[in-house]
């Protein structure tokens, strides 16, 4: 338990760099889902908060900051069942709204906490990237400018998901890499992030069972000898792409040994000391997969299994050796030896209307959850193991992953946006 306590001391490193007070990417700074250090709120709720800014349409996806700026997509109302692709940035300190970009016609959501803004936004600082369901990836710069804009399912076809696309964009050498898996053509695709010209695009298909191709799932880059690698988790595979042409490095199987169907995934791999931790069959499954090698390494990968717990939708928390898992069908949090894959520790929220759809978030020893009844949890770990801090009632749905930045909270509701100082 000391080892995940004192990873906030490690984590100082980052303040140093100054990249406290950014969180560029939907799972933060190192893309993992801790936080810089920092002293952050604990209660608060709708009616407590430093400033809340109402949204202008339907929107799932979790906000990014960059140097006091608040990046998120989100639906725009035109009074119709269809609105546009927006783009919005809001001042961190005050929540006045700065710019707010129209980039075409939005594809509906179709499930209640889905939209078709659910992907979240990636910054390098330079200029903000988008994605939506629509197809549309546009790159904006810091004033919202648009400097570039395409459209994938205009340019390679139409997905075939069964609901609202997830993946969100990762920024990798210069490239923005986004990954399709559905039912059809699956791919993942290297974008220019200066001029939004393909870079290369490599195929991604596994012989499934219905529905079981589909992935809402967001790549993750590693380190992978002297290069860097994206590590993609769709159509039970889990797989590794070079950064600079997409080269497939290796695959590991053994996802789905019966060959179900309707084995889609939505949580992505975390991964700390080497060892993506794999959260899949629809909340009963995970297993620990040592990453690296070539080719086909799925006898030698496995590290653990077990088919008593999992996690649906939210993805887990991977730091310092450790795995926070909330499972959003057994209504816990894990806390998992990501080596042995044995529980250090289990909270039980008992019974509670709503599911965990956000994904949670570290900060020091805090842990943030968001429940989709508008009930935003903050819970402490101990010597001893868990406890819950506060309860906040937030008053409407909540979808996204909270963020931790700048000793803030920004919570994003289906209304609006809140900021916790």
């Amino acid at each position: 338990m000391k080892n995940l306590i004192s990873v906030a001391a490690a984590l100082c490193f980052l303040a140093s760099l100054g990249l406290a007070q950014n969180w560029p990417a939907w799972r933060g700074p190192d893309a993992n889902g801790v936080a810089a250090p920092g002293n952050y709120p604990v209660e608060f709720s709708k009616d407590k908060y430093t400033w809340r800014a109402e949204l202008p349409g339907r929107g799932s996806s979790t906000p990014i900051v960059w140097d006091g700026k608040v990046f998120v997509s989100c639906g725009i109302s035109t009074g119709g069942k269809v609105g546009k692709d927006g783009a919005l940035c809001f001042d961190l300190k005050t929540g006045k709204k700065l710019w707010q970009v129209d980039l075409g016609t939005e594809r509906p959501g179709k499930h209640k906490n889905g939209s078709g803004s659910c992907p979240s936004a990636v910054t390098d600082g330079d200029s903000v990237y988008f994605y939506y369901k629509s197809g549309t990836v546009a790159s904006l710069g810091m004033d919202g400018q648009i400097l570039w804009k395409t459209n994938l399912q205009e340019k390679y076809g139409p997905d075939s998901l069964w609901w609202d696309l997830g993946t969100s964009p990762v920024l990798a050498d210069g490239l923005i890499v986004i990954a399709v898996m559905h039912e059809g053509d699956s791919y993942i695709v290297a974008l220019d992030k200066n001029t939004g010209d393909e870079a290369w695009k490599v195929a991604r298909n596994f012989d499934c069972e219905k529905e079981t191709h589909q992935s809402y799932t967001t790549p993750v880059v590693i380190k992978q000898g002297d290069e860097n690698a994206l590590i993609t988790f769709g159509a039970d595979h889990l797989t590794a792409h070079a950064v600079d042409d997409g080269e497939l490095l290796w695959t590991c199987g053994g996802f789905n040994p019966q060959n179900k169907a309707f084995w889609r995934v939505i949580s992505s791999p975390a991964i700390t000391e080497g060892i993506a931790v794999v959260a899949y069959g629809r909340a009963d499954n995970v297993k620990g997969v040592k990453l690296g090698g070539k080719g086909d390494i799925t006898k030698e990968a496995l590290v653990w299994d077990r088919n008593d717990i999992g996690t649906d939708v939210p993805t887990p928390v991977a730091t310092d050796g450790m795995a926070l898992l909330l499972s959003d069908k057994k209504n816990a949090l894990h806390c998992i030896d990501v080596k042995t894959g044995k529980d250090k520790w289990v909270h039980e929220f008992g019974k509670a209307r709503g599911k965990f759809f956000g994904s949670p978030v570290l900060g020091g020893n805090h842990v943030y959850m968001l429940r989709d009844n508008g009930q935003a949890y903050v819970g402490k770990i101990t010597d001893d193991g868990f406890e819950i801090l506060a309860e906040n009632d937030m008053g409407e749905r909540l979808a996204s992953s909270p963020v931790l930045v700048d000793g803030k909270l920004l919570i994003r509701g289906d209304k609006h946006l809140f900021c916790i100082d």
